[in-house]
């Protein structure tokens, strides 16, 4: 009895620190007021209640990603309130000789890490990025205005079910993948993903993706998953701000540079990059950067904000 008593009391000392650094950092970022001065239009929907709610539930989440070659992979998730380690995805080939032969990599992603660097100006930078895009993902107003950010729940078209063949993530039928939440989440293979991050369950989202409409704690967990989370080839768009990536030789060949501009790429590089600088997307997104980081009282001296000639990532 000794033992498990003291095994919950230091599980619960970990649970409270948890608590007391996330508010900690939470306050020091951004108030209520200073929340709902960035975004004045927004729908009811999107409060600051449910985004330090988020903050706080997703701060617990942690992910390893291994994959074996560009598309074999093994995720394991680790619940940090519960100790409890699972392996929530592991491809069939994972354990073939052929397999183990592929390139090998793996990634650690800690979703507490969320703008809570040691240094404020390096947190309020990645926020009023995150805020840039969420904002540009949401809009519904005048251009050039910058107060129209959250103000969508979902794609204004929700005709098109925004599904892939995905033998992982397969659609289910009946469902719709379109955008939802502040960063429009879209596709069965996202939201397959997304759900077993964040609940360790694949079904969860992809059985149920109006969730993500309706849940508005859950809509911002969604938004921070990806923007923390690395995917195909692409960094993380927290790497990026937070100056946690390294540009190789081929990055270098492709325009890729560490600043605002890459995370155009990671988001929606497709349509916006690579386009030439009068791109009216991108444009808006920078727009908002500018805005946020003025409303922050930050500079970015070395933005690298256009992705105007940076090659699109493939995927």
């Amino acid at each position: 009895m000794k033992v498990l008593y003291k095994s919950f009391a230091i599980l619960l000392l970990f649970f409270s620190f948890g608590l007391v650094k996330v508010q900690a950092i939470q306050k020091e970022i951004i108030s209520e007021k200073d929340f709902n001065n960035c975004f004045p239009l927004r729908n009811k929907f999107y409060t600051y209640t449910a985004f330090t709610k988020a903050f706080s539930e997703i701060s617990f989440i942690k992910i390893k990603v291994e994959k074996r070659g560009d598309w074999i992979y093994k995720i394991t998730r680790t619940d940090k309130r519960a100790n409890k380690t699972t392996l929530v995805r592991q491809d069939k080939d994972w354990n073939e000789v052929w397999a183990k032969a592929k390139p090998y990599s793996s990634i650690d992603v800690d979703y507490g890490d969320f703008c809570t660097n040691k240094e404020s100006n390096i947190n309020k930078k990645e926020l009023a990025a995150f805020f840039a895009h969420i904002a540009h993902e949401t809009r519904n107003g005048i251009n050039n205005q910058f107060n129209d950010g959250l103000m969508l729940i979902n794609e204004i078209d929700t005709n098109a079910a925004y599904f892939t063949e995905n033998i992982i993530y397969p659609a289910v039928a009946g469902k719709k993948y379109y955008g939802r939440g502040p960063l429009q989440l879209s596709y069965n293979g996202n939201y397959g993903f997304t759900s077993d991050c964040i609940f360790g369950d694949k079904n969860t989202l992809l059985n149920n993706p109006s969730l993500i409409s309706i849940n508005p704690v859950l809509a911002f967990e969604t938004a921070i998953f990806f923007w923390m989370t690395p995917q195909g080839s692409k960094p993380s768009a927290h790497q990026v701000m937070t100056g946690n990536w390294n540009q190789t030789s081929a990055d270098k060949q492709n325009g890729y540079t560490s600043g605002f501009g890459l995370t155009i790429n990671i988001i929606n590089g497709k349509l916006e990059c690579g386009k030439g600088e009068d791109t009216a997307p991108m444009l808006d997104r920078i727009g908002f950067y500018q805005y946020f980081l003025k409303k922050f009282k930050i500079i970015d001296d070395n933005c690298a904000c256009s992705c105007a000639q940076m090659t699109p990532f493939s995927g």
